[in-house]
């Protein structure tokens, strides 16, 4: 405990910071894993009842929107079932607003890490030049070059502590990017499935002689081409 003590007043008390630093990144980061872990999953089952749904089935929309009325992708079944537009462009536009109204909650808390990727170096390396401007005066007054040696060398927990802090965080911080990229195509897609199901006819019944026909029709397309 002494030892502590004396590393965190060698570095002006700064690399006591580093803990709180810890804490707060590790807090959120597990708050955004647990947050958008859920949204994904919750994104891929309502797509994928989305998909067993018939072509205008409004009914079925409105139970799976009562379903999940708590989820992202929830709000945009919510928006289409709301929307008066006439035309499939219009749909489009309320659904893609009810996205770009859904970033914030996505990306929420994500500048906690961006801010310990790059306090948490600095803060570590302010530290380290405390500690070494305190071993320097030692040197001056009562000589001895180990004991300068001894003080950088302590000076430099503050920076590996920042360090250790910036890696983790800026790995969370990649890795939910990639997570938000994820969900935001999920909700692109969902809109694209719910501009099919209100404004076209749907796809071929799903009987031989219907899919023989859409198949010869293909074909005959790909053969002029």
């Amino acid at each position: 405990m002494n030892e502590i003590i004396r590393l965190v007043l060698l570095t002006g008390g700064l690399l006591a910071v580093m803990p709180i630093l810890l804490l707060i990144t590790l807090v959120v980061a597990f708050e955004r894993l647990w947050l958008l872990k859920r949204t994904i999953s919750a994104g891929t089952r309502i797509h994928a009842k989305l998909r067993q749904l018939g072509y205008r089935n409004v009914e079925g929309l409105r139970d799976l929107a009562e379903a999940n009325s708590k989820t992202l992708q929830g709000h945009l079944i919510v928006t289409a079932l709301a929307s008066r537009a006439d035309t499939a462009d219009e749909l489009d536009n309320h659904l893609e607003e009810e996205i770009m109204d859904s970033m914030p909650r996505i990306n929420r808390g994500l500048w906690i890490l961006d801010t310990s990727v790059t306090i948490a170096p600095l803060l570590g390396l302010f530290g380290t030049i405390i500690g070494m401007i305190q071993a320097f005066n030692v040197l001056s007054q009562h000589g001895g070059p180990s004991k300068v040696t001894g003080g950088i060398a302590d000076a430099l927990v503050s920076t590996g502590a920042g360090l250790l802090i910036a890696i983790i965080a800026v790995y969370f911080v990649n890795y939910f990017n990639a997570l938000s990229r994820r969900i935001i195509q999920q909700l692109e897609l969902i809109k694209v499935v719910l501009v099919n199901r209100f404004h076209t006819k749907g796809l071929s019944d799903g009987s031989p002689a219907s899919n023989e026909t859409l198949a010869e029709s293909r074909a005959s397309e790909y053969a002029g081409v």
